[in-house]
């Protein structure tokens, strides 16, 4: 209990906010290995997909050129990929394991999700989420593996820069003016 009262509100509700994002994607990568069509039928479901967004006005023309020349080429990579990765990081924004480079690849694959011609208050409620852990970063490490394992390294510069200034100034010695 003495560590949640060092805590504040504001905080506990960004890592309430980190963990519900981390379900929602542990989930979204668990649902297509179980319920979908991911590995009942590989490749299908996500190959009509892709092919849907090609005809969507939504998809901008550079995407389009991404899909047909890469996505839909590697199809069957990203069949398996994707899910996979949808639990791994889910499993570490629940537990608070690299925070931020976790936070930051599911941007990016809403990004595509988005790009794709996706775009509804989901995908808007999820791309708020991900800005919002990413600027209260230093609320989100709390409560996390990253605080145990000294791993935040994501912190601001400032406090970086004033750690190594106070450790390069020796203790002993006191600083002299010219005067």
């Amino acid at each position: 209990m003495r560590v949640l009262k060092n805590i504040g509100v504001f905080s506990l509700l960004i890592v309430f906010m980190r963990v519900l994002f981390g379900i929602g994607w542990l989930l979204a990568g668990a649902t297509k290995i179980t319920g979908g069509h991911w590995f009942k039928e590989p490749g299908i479901f996500l190959r009509n997909y892709l092919i849907d967004a090609l005809q969507h006005p939504n998809t901008p023309p550079f995407y389009k050129i991404f899909i047909e020349n890469i996505a839909l080429e590697t199809v069957m990579i990203l069949n398996y990929t994707i899910p996979v990765v949808q639990i791994m990081l889910g499993l570490f924004l629940i537990v608070g394991l690299f925070t931020i480079p976790s936070t930051l690849i599911c941007l990016f694959m809403h990004i595509n999700f988005i790009l794709s011609g996706n775009m509804n208050l989901i995908s808007l409620i999820l791309y708020t989420t991900a800005f919002s852990l990413i600027i209260f970063r230093l609320d989100a490490y709390h409560l996390s593996l990253d605080k145990y394992f000294h791993i935040d390294i994501l912190k601001t510069f400032k406090e970086r820069k004033k750690k190594k200034m106070v450790t390069m100034i020796p203790n002993n010695e006191k600083l002299s003016t010219n005067s």
